[in-house]
């Protein structure tokens, strides 16, 4: 069994505005490396010592950069890259707001997007980037323990949220921030939610609202 943590990448300017970024490699902002300085910083007081800690992200610049940010906060090698961890592809959504994209084809989480991934697809994909990027971890820190922590994009995290919770969470219009965290237990087939919104501020380590909930993976 091993403890993944998740973390959706710091703010870009397209965050800011409002747009759809999907595949499109926009690079954080500012904002954002601040956004990855604390995530790191907080995760410094909650990951165990007895551990290695091996980090991973989704190859596109935002979510490597704050990667790196947080593997240098935290001493760690440089983050090991998985294109499975990219953000879902929204086609010819992509650079529109929120509202235009819905005027025109309705709700962005739905799959009517000329071009856009289908849901079903992303969560595949991003459920196999998270069983060879642990495997790969494992393997690293082998024989002992490990740590890993990703980085990656609000709909493949929600994806996999999703999953884990047999889609009760996130709640309707609940938002995953930029550097906010997502700790799951993965083991074997199986993979489990067990702490929402971990970089919150807390007194606990991997502090979570009671959340451990197993679905088939």
């Amino acid at each position: 069994m091993t403890s993944l943590t998740l973390i959706r990448h710091g703010e870009t300017d397209w965050n800011r505005d409002g747009r759809i970024q999907g595949a499109s490699d926009i690079p954080l902002n500012d904002t954002g490396r601040a956004q990855a300085r604390t995530a790191g910083e907080t995760l410094a007081r909650l990951l165990p010592r007895d551990r290695s800690v091996v980090i991973v992200a989704s190859d596109l610049s935002r979510a490597r950069e704050t990667a790196e940010i947080i593997a240098d906060t935290l001493g760690l090698d440089e983050p090991r890259l998985y294109p499975e961890l990219r953000e879902r592809a929204y086609g010819q959504g992509e650079g529109l707001n929120a509202e235009q994209l819905e005027e025109r084809w309705g709700d962005r989480h739905a799959s009517a997007v000329p071009g856009a991934e289908h849901v079903d697809v992303v969560r595949e994909r991003a459920l196999a980037g998270v069983r060879r990027a642990v495997a790969d971890a494992r393997a690293q820190a082998a024989p002992g323990p490990v740590e890993v922590v990703g980085v990656s994009h609000g709909a493949l995290i929600r994806a996999l949220v999703r999953h884990a919770t047999g889609g009760d969470r996130p709640g309707s219009g609940e938002r995953l921030a930029n550097g906010s965290g997502y700790t799951f237990l993965v083991e074997r087939d199986r993979l489990s939610l067990v702490g929402f919104d971990v970089l919150a501020e807390t007194d606990a380590p991997h502090s979570n609202d009671g959340i451990v909930i197993e679905q088939d993976a």
